[in-house]
Protein backbone atom coordinates (compact mmCIF):
# COMPACT_ATOMS: atom_id res chain seq x y z
CA UNK A 1 0.00 0.00 0.00
CA UNK A 2 1.38 3.39 -1.00
CA UNK A 3 1.29 6.22 1.52
CA UNK A 4 1.42 9.85 0.41
CA UNK A 5 2.11 12.81 2.65
CA UNK A 6 -0.07 15.84 2.48
CA UNK A 7 1.73 18.74 0.83
CA UNK A 8 1.22 20.87 3.94
CA UNK A 9 2.89 18.21 6.08
CA UNK A 10 5.69 17.84 3.55
CA UNK A 11 6.35 21.57 3.69
CA UNK A 12 6.63 21.45 7.49
CA UNK A 13 8.79 18.30 7.62
CA UNK A 14 12.10 18.80 9.46
CA UNK A 15 15.15 16.62 9.89
CA UNK A 16 16.59 15.82 13.34
CA UNK A 17 19.42 18.22 12.63
CA UNK A 18 17.01 20.89 11.51
CA UNK A 19 14.92 20.52 14.66
CA UNK A 20 18.01 20.61 16.84
CA UNK A 21 19.27 23.73 15.07
CA UNK A 22 15.88 25.42 15.51
CA UNK A 23 15.83 24.64 19.26
CA UNK A 24 19.43 25.78 19.50
CA UNK A 25 18.58 29.13 17.93
CA UNK A 26 15.68 29.59 20.32
CA UNK A 27 17.78 28.94 23.39
CA UNK A 28 21.08 30.50 22.47
CA UNK A 29 19.55 33.62 20.92
CA UNK A 30 17.30 34.29 23.90
CA UNK A 31 18.78 37.33 25.65
CA UNK A 32 17.64 36.03 29.04
CA UNK A 33 19.63 32.83 28.60
CA UNK A 34 22.83 34.37 27.24
CA UNK A 35 23.86 35.39 30.77
CA UNK A 36 21.99 33.62 33.54
CA UNK A 37 22.71 33.22 37.26
CA UNK A 38 21.64 29.81 38.60
CA UNK A 39 21.93 28.44 42.15
CA UNK A 40 21.84 24.79 43.04
CA UNK A 41 23.60 21.88 44.73
CA UNK A 42 26.60 20.32 42.96
CA UNK A 43 26.65 16.59 42.24
CA UNK A 44 28.30 14.13 39.84
CA UNK A 45 31.53 16.09 39.33
CA UNK A 46 33.72 14.70 36.54
CA UNK A 47 37.04 16.41 35.86
CA UNK A 48 37.65 15.54 32.19
CA UNK A 49 40.63 16.51 30.06
CA UNK A 50 38.48 18.93 28.03
CA UNK A 51 36.66 20.48 30.95
CA UNK A 52 34.76 20.09 34.19
CA UNK A 53 31.37 18.35 33.90
CA UNK A 54 28.90 18.36 36.78
CA UNK A 55 25.22 18.57 37.67
CA UNK A 56 23.34 21.30 39.48
CA UNK A 57 20.40 19.95 41.48
CA UNK A 58 17.45 21.68 43.09
CA UNK A 59 17.38 20.18 46.63
CA UNK A 60 13.67 20.96 47.03
CA UNK A 61 12.21 19.11 44.05
CA UNK A 62 15.18 17.18 42.65
CA UNK A 63 15.26 18.96 39.26
CA UNK A 64 18.66 18.82 37.59
CA UNK A 65 20.62 20.54 34.85
CA UNK A 66 23.91 19.46 33.29
CA UNK A 67 26.76 21.98 33.40
CA UNK A 68 30.22 22.31 31.90
CA UNK A 69 33.20 24.62 32.43
CA UNK A 70 35.75 24.26 29.65
CA UNK A 71 39.39 23.69 30.53
CA UNK A 72 40.46 27.20 29.46
CA UNK A 73 38.00 28.73 31.93
CA UNK A 74 38.70 26.56 35.00
CA UNK A 75 41.61 28.63 36.33
CA UNK A 76 39.37 31.73 36.37
CA UNK A 77 36.81 30.16 38.73
CA UNK A 78 36.49 31.60 42.22
CA UNK A 79 35.76 28.13 43.65
CA UNK A 80 35.92 24.62 42.24
CA UNK A 81 32.58 22.80 42.32
CA UNK A 82 32.54 19.99 44.87
CA UNK A 83 29.77 17.45 45.28
CA UNK A 84 27.38 18.56 48.00
CA UNK A 85 28.25 22.27 47.83
CA UNK A 86 25.63 24.93 47.18
CA UNK A 87 26.95 27.28 44.49
CA UNK A 88 25.92 30.18 42.26
CA UNK A 89 26.85 29.66 38.60
CA UNK A 90 27.07 32.33 35.91
CA UNK A 91 26.73 30.92 32.44
CA UNK A 92 24.88 30.66 29.18
CA UNK A 93 22.53 28.00 27.81
CA UNK A 94 23.97 25.83 25.05
CA UNK A 95 22.75 22.91 22.96
CA UNK A 96 24.99 19.88 22.48
CA UNK A 97 23.72 18.90 19.04
CA UNK A 98 25.23 15.36 18.76
CA UNK A 99 23.07 14.21 21.69
CA UNK A 100 20.31 16.75 21.52
CA UNK A 101 21.06 17.80 25.09
CA UNK A 102 20.94 21.26 26.58
CA UNK A 103 23.40 22.29 29.27
CA UNK A 104 24.62 25.34 31.10
CA UNK A 105 28.08 26.48 30.01
CA UNK A 106 29.64 28.15 33.04
CA UNK A 107 31.92 31.18 33.17
CA UNK A 108 32.16 31.72 36.91
CA UNK A 109 31.20 29.86 40.11
CA UNK A 110 30.63 31.53 43.48
CA UNK A 111 30.17 29.79 46.85
CA UNK A 112 26.64 29.75 48.31
CA UNK A 113 27.16 27.49 51.34
CA UNK A 114 26.69 23.78 51.93
CA UNK A 115 23.92 22.10 49.96
CA UNK A 116 20.71 21.09 51.70
CA UNK A 117 21.02 17.44 50.79
CA UNK A 118 24.65 17.39 51.87
CA UNK A 119 23.63 18.87 55.23
CA UNK A 120 20.93 16.22 55.66
CA UNK A 121 23.33 13.42 54.79
CA UNK A 122 25.96 14.79 57.17
CA UNK A 123 23.48 15.13 60.03
CA UNK A 124 22.25 11.57 59.46
CA UNK A 125 25.83 10.31 59.37
CA UNK A 126 26.66 12.07 62.65
CA UNK A 127 23.56 10.67 64.34
CA UNK A 128 24.18 7.09 63.18
CA UNK A 129 27.85 7.37 64.11
CA UNK A 130 26.86 8.43 67.63
CA UNK A 131 24.63 5.32 67.82
CA UNK A 132 27.63 3.13 66.95
CA UNK A 133 26.25 1.78 63.66
CA UNK A 134 29.58 2.35 61.91
CA UNK A 135 31.89 1.06 64.67
CA UNK A 136 34.62 -1.24 63.37
CA UNK A 137 34.15 -3.45 66.45
CA UNK A 138 30.73 -4.44 65.10
CA UNK A 139 32.07 -5.60 61.73
CA UNK A 140 31.67 -9.32 61.19
CA UNK A 141 34.24 -11.53 59.45
CA UNK A 142 33.40 -13.14 56.15
CA UNK A 143 33.13 -16.94 55.98
CA UNK A 144 36.29 -18.49 54.55
CA UNK A 145 34.55 -20.94 52.19
CA UNK A 146 30.88 -19.97 51.83
CA UNK A 147 28.64 -22.41 50.00
CA UNK A 148 25.71 -20.03 49.41
CA UNK A 149 25.83 -16.32 48.56
CA UNK A 150 22.90 -13.94 48.20
CA UNK A 151 22.98 -10.95 45.84
CA UNK A 152 20.70 -7.96 46.34
CA UNK A 153 20.53 -5.98 43.08
CA UNK A 154 18.40 -5.39 40.03
CA UNK A 155 18.10 -8.51 37.85
CA UNK A 156 18.28 -6.24 34.79
CA UNK A 157 21.47 -4.47 35.90
CA UNK A 158 24.89 -5.25 34.48
CA UNK A 159 26.06 -5.71 38.07
CA UNK A 160 24.10 -8.98 38.35
CA UNK A 161 25.73 -10.36 35.20
CA UNK A 162 29.21 -9.31 36.37
CA UNK A 163 28.73 -10.99 39.74
CA UNK A 164 27.44 -14.24 38.20
CA UNK A 165 30.35 -14.36 35.77
CA UNK A 166 32.95 -13.67 38.44
CA UNK A 167 31.56 -16.20 40.94
CA UNK A 168 31.20 -18.84 38.24
CA UNK A 169 34.79 -18.42 37.15
CA UNK A 170 36.24 -18.33 40.64
CA UNK A 171 34.22 -21.11 42.29
CA UNK A 172 32.15 -23.38 40.00
CA UNK A 173 29.27 -25.07 41.79
CA UNK A 174 28.70 -22.23 44.25
CA UNK A 175 25.03 -21.59 44.99
CA UNK A 176 24.07 -17.98 44.23
CA UNK A 177 20.69 -16.60 45.29
CA UNK A 178 19.26 -13.44 43.70
CA UNK A 179 17.06 -11.29 45.89
CA UNK A 180 15.84 -8.74 43.32
CA UNK A 181 15.59 -5.08 44.25
CA UNK A 182 15.22 -1.69 42.67
CA UNK A 183 18.50 0.14 43.23
CA UNK A 184 17.58 3.60 41.93
CA UNK A 185 14.69 5.97 42.40
CA UNK A 186 12.12 6.73 45.07
CA UNK A 187 11.00 3.11 45.45
CA UNK A 188 14.58 1.80 45.88
CA UNK A 189 14.91 2.09 49.71
CA UNK A 190 11.78 0.02 50.40
CA UNK A 191 12.74 -2.49 47.70
CA UNK A 192 16.25 -2.95 49.17
CA UNK A 193 14.82 -3.42 52.67
CA UNK A 194 12.47 -6.15 51.43
CA UNK A 195 15.28 -7.87 49.51
CA UNK A 196 17.58 -8.00 52.56
CA UNK A 197 14.71 -9.23 54.72
CA UNK A 198 13.97 -12.05 52.23
CA UNK A 199 17.56 -13.25 52.46
CA UNK A 200 17.50 -13.17 56.26
CA UNK A 201 14.21 -15.10 56.44
CA UNK A 202 15.44 -17.66 53.91
CA UNK A 203 18.43 -18.42 56.15
CA UNK A 204 20.57 -20.22 53.55
CA UNK A 205 22.99 -17.48 52.55
CA UNK A 206 26.22 -17.02 54.46
CA UNK A 207 27.01 -13.57 53.02
CA UNK A 208 25.09 -10.83 51.17
CA UNK A 209 26.39 -8.74 48.27
CA UNK A 210 24.53 -5.44 47.86
CA UNK A 211 25.44 -4.18 44.40
CA UNK A 212 24.67 -1.83 41.55
CA UNK A 213 26.70 -0.49 38.63
CA UNK A 214 28.21 2.95 38.38
CA UNK A 215 26.10 6.05 38.15
CA UNK A 216 25.70 9.64 39.13
CA UNK A 217 25.83 10.60 42.79
CA UNK A 218 22.13 11.38 42.85
CA UNK A 219 21.44 7.84 41.61
CA UNK A 220 23.00 6.53 44.83
CA UNK A 221 20.62 8.42 47.12
CA UNK A 222 18.85 5.22 48.15
CA UNK A 223 22.10 3.99 49.73
CA UNK A 224 22.08 7.00 52.06
CA UNK A 225 18.54 6.23 53.23
CA UNK A 226 18.38 5.72 57.00
CA UNK A 227 16.23 2.57 56.81
CA UNK A 228 18.60 0.96 54.31
CA UNK A 229 21.62 1.82 56.46
CA UNK A 230 19.99 0.36 59.57
CA UNK A 231 18.98 -2.80 57.69
CA UNK A 232 22.60 -3.35 56.64
CA UNK A 233 24.00 -2.66 60.12
CA UNK A 234 21.54 -5.02 61.84
CA UNK A 235 21.55 -7.76 59.22
CA UNK A 236 22.18 -11.20 60.78
CA UNK A 237 24.27 -12.03 57.71
CA UNK A 238 27.53 -10.20 56.82
CA UNK A 239 27.03 -7.61 54.07
CA UNK A 240 29.50 -6.56 51.35
CA UNK A 241 28.70 -3.48 49.27
CA UNK A 242 29.80 -3.11 45.65
CA UNK A 243 28.07 0.04 44.45
CA UNK A 244 30.30 0.89 41.51
CA UNK A 245 31.64 4.20 42.76
CA UNK A 246 35.18 4.86 43.93
CA UNK A 247 35.06 8.59 44.63
CA UNK A 248 31.94 8.81 46.82
CA UNK A 249 31.28 6.76 49.93
CA UNK A 250 27.67 6.17 50.91
CA UNK A 251 26.33 5.56 54.40
CA UNK A 252 25.55 2.01 53.26
CA UNK A 253 29.29 1.51 52.74
CA UNK A 254 29.99 2.73 56.27
CA UNK A 255 27.43 0.31 57.73
CA UNK A 256 28.55 -2.69 55.66
CA UNK A 257 31.00 -5.24 57.02
CA UNK A 258 33.22 -4.92 53.93
CA UNK A 259 33.30 -2.43 51.04
CA UNK A 260 34.29 -3.05 47.42
CA UNK A 261 34.26 -0.35 44.76
CA UNK A 262 32.62 -2.48 42.07
CA UNK A 263 30.25 -5.47 41.93
CA UNK A 264 33.05 -7.56 40.43
CA UNK A 265 35.40 -6.63 43.29
CA UNK A 266 32.67 -7.53 45.79
CA UNK A 267 32.31 -10.98 44.20
CA UNK A 268 36.07 -11.47 44.31
CA UNK A 269 36.12 -10.44 47.97
CA UNK A 270 33.54 -12.95 49.23
CA UNK A 271 34.87 -16.07 47.54
CA UNK A 272 38.41 -17.25 46.75
CA UNK A 273 39.23 -18.60 43.32
CA UNK A 274 39.10 -22.38 43.13
CA UNK A 275 42.46 -22.34 41.34
CA UNK A 276 43.96 -20.32 44.21
CA UNK A 277 42.53 -22.78 46.73
CA UNK A 278 44.05 -25.68 44.79
CA UNK A 279 47.42 -23.89 44.66
CA UNK A 280 47.26 -23.09 48.37
CA UNK A 281 46.41 -26.72 49.12
CA UNK A 282 49.33 -27.89 46.99
CA UNK A 283 51.68 -25.45 48.73
CA UNK A 284 50.55 -26.68 52.15
CA UNK A 285 50.97 -30.28 51.00
CA UNK A 286 54.51 -29.57 49.82
CA UNK A 287 55.33 -27.84 53.10
CA UNK A 288 53.97 -30.79 55.05
CA UNK A 289 55.99 -33.26 52.96
CA UNK A 290 59.14 -31.19 53.44
CA UNK A 291 58.55 -31.03 57.20
CA UNK A 292 57.99 -34.81 57.37
CA UNK A 293 61.15 -35.52 55.36
CA UNK A 294 63.19 -33.17 57.52
CA UNK A 295 61.89 -34.78 60.71
CA UNK A 296 62.52 -38.24 59.29
CA UNK A 297 66.11 -37.31 58.46
CA UNK A 298 66.63 -35.94 61.98
CA UNK A 299 65.22 -39.05 63.63
CA UNK A 300 67.27 -41.32 61.34
CA UNK A 301 70.43 -39.46 62.31
CA UNK A 302 69.50 -39.73 65.99
CA UNK A 303 68.85 -43.47 65.61
CA UNK A 304 72.24 -43.98 63.96
CA UNK A 305 73.84 -42.16 66.86
CA UNK A 306 72.07 -44.48 69.33
CA UNK A 307 73.24 -47.53 67.35
CA UNK A 308 76.79 -46.29 67.56
CA UNK A 309 76.49 -45.82 71.31
CA UNK A 310 75.14 -49.38 71.69
CA UNK A 311 78.00 -50.97 69.67
CA UNK A 312 79.66 -53.71 71.94
CA UNK A 313 83.24 -52.73 71.15
CA UNK A 314 82.45 -49.07 71.64
CA UNK A 315 80.62 -49.88 74.86
CA UNK A 316 83.61 -51.93 76.10
CA UNK A 317 85.94 -49.03 75.41
CA UNK A 318 83.62 -46.69 77.25
CA UNK A 319 83.51 -49.04 80.27
CA UNK A 320 87.32 -49.44 80.30
CA UNK A 321 87.77 -45.68 80.13
CA UNK A 322 85.30 -45.12 82.94
CA UNK A 323 86.99 -47.87 85.03
CA UNK A 324 90.34 -46.17 84.58
CA UNK A 325 88.84 -42.90 85.72
CA UNK A 326 87.36 -44.62 88.78
CA UNK A 327 90.68 -46.30 89.66
CA UNK A 328 92.50 -43.00 89.35
CA UNK A 329 89.96 -41.29 91.58
CA UNK A 330 90.22 -44.17 94.09
CA UNK A 331 94.04 -43.95 94.31
CA UNK A 332 93.82 -40.20 94.61
CA UNK A 333 91.27 -40.51 97.41
CA UNK A 334 93.45 -43.03 99.33
CA UNK A 335 96.56 -40.86 98.97
CA UNK A 336 94.72 -37.76 100.05
CA UNK A 337 93.23 -39.59 103.05
CA UNK A 338 96.64 -40.83 104.17
CA UNK A 339 98.14 -37.39 103.95
CA UNK A 340 95.33 -35.90 105.98
CA UNK A 341 95.62 -38.72 108.58
CA UNK A 342 99.37 -38.15 108.94
CA UNK A 343 98.87 -34.42 109.42
CA UNK A 344 96.13 -35.01 111.96
CA UNK A 345 98.37 -37.47 113.90
CA UNK A 346 101.20 -34.96 114.05
CA UNK A 347 98.86 -32.26 115.21
CA UNK A 348 97.48 -34.54 117.90
CA UNK A 349 100.99 -35.31 119.13
CA UNK A 350 101.81 -31.62 119.44
CA UNK A 351 98.61 -30.99 121.35
CA UNK A 352 99.45 -33.88 123.65
CA UNK A 353 102.92 -32.43 124.33
CA UNK A 354 101.41 -29.06 125.14
CA UNK A 355 98.86 -30.68 127.42
CA UNK A 356 101.55 -32.58 129.30
CA UNK A 357 103.61 -29.42 129.69
CA UNK A 358 100.64 -27.68 131.24
CA UNK A 359 99.71 -30.60 133.57
CA UNK A 360 100.14 -29.38 137.24
CA UNK A 361 101.01 -32.91 138.45
CA UNK A 362 103.99 -32.96 136.13
CA UNK A 363 105.20 -29.68 137.62
CA UNK A 364 104.87 -31.08 141.14
CA UNK A 365 106.91 -34.14 140.10
CA UNK A 366 109.74 -31.83 139.13
CA UNK A 367 110.05 -30.67 142.80
CA UNK A 368 107.56 -27.87 142.97
CA UNK A 369 104.82 -27.55 145.61
CA UNK A 370 101.49 -25.77 145.91
CA UNK A 371 101.01 -23.74 149.13
CA UNK A 372 97.45 -23.16 150.32
CA UNK A 373 95.98 -21.42 153.33
CA UNK A 374 93.95 -23.40 155.83
CA UNK A 375 90.91 -22.34 153.83
CA UNK A 376 92.33 -23.82 150.58
CA UNK A 377 93.37 -20.53 148.91
CA UNK A 378 96.57 -20.83 146.86
CA UNK A 379 99.26 -18.44 148.13
CA UNK A 380 101.52 -17.09 145.38
CA UNK A 381 103.56 -14.39 147.20
CA UNK A 382 105.21 -13.99 150.61
CA UNK A 383 103.06 -11.01 151.43
CA UNK A 384 100.13 -13.39 151.85
CA UNK A 385 101.94 -15.36 154.65
CA UNK A 386 102.31 -14.39 158.31
CA UNK A 387 104.24 -15.95 161.26
CA UNK A 388 102.16 -18.48 163.13
CA UNK A 389 99.93 -19.14 160.11
CA UNK A 390 98.95 -22.76 159.38
CA UNK A 391 99.49 -23.89 155.75
CA UNK A 392 98.80 -26.94 153.60
CA UNK A 393 101.71 -27.83 151.26
CA UNK A 394 100.85 -30.14 148.33
CA UNK A 395 103.73 -32.22 146.98
CA UNK A 396 103.65 -34.66 144.04
CA UNK A 397 102.55 -37.66 146.13
CA UNK A 398 101.14 -36.24 149.39
CA UNK A 399 100.06 -33.12 151.27
CA UNK A 400 101.71 -31.94 154.52
CA UNK A 401 100.62 -29.38 157.12
CA UNK A 402 103.06 -26.75 158.38
CA UNK A 403 103.11 -23.79 160.68
CA UNK A 404 105.14 -20.69 159.96
CA UNK A 405 107.66 -19.89 162.62
CA UNK A 406 109.82 -17.48 160.67
CA UNK A 407 109.77 -15.58 157.39
CA UNK A 408 113.10 -14.72 155.73
CA UNK A 409 113.44 -12.20 152.96
CA UNK A 410 115.39 -13.35 149.87
CA UNK A 411 117.86 -10.75 148.69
Amino acid sequence: MDIYLDQAIADELMSVGGLTAYIQSLLEDDRHLRQVWVTGEVSSVNNHKVGLFFTLKDPDNGDQINCVVWRSQILKLTVMPTAGDQVILLGTMKIYAPRGEYRLQGWQILPAGEGLQAIRDRQLKDRLTAEGLFDSANKRPLPIHPQTIAVVTSPLAAAWGDIQKTLGQRYPGLQVLLSPATVQGESAPRSILEAIDRVARNGRAEVIILARGGGAVEDLACFNDELVVRAIATSPIPVVTGLGHERDQTLADLAADYVAHTPTAAAEMVIPRLADLINDHQDLTNLLKAAVHQRLAQETKHLQHLHQRLDPSRLGREITREQQVINYQQQRLISTTKQRLQLATQHLYLLEQKLQALDPHAILQRGYAVVRSSRGKILRTGDQITVGQSLDIQLSARTIKAKITEITEIV
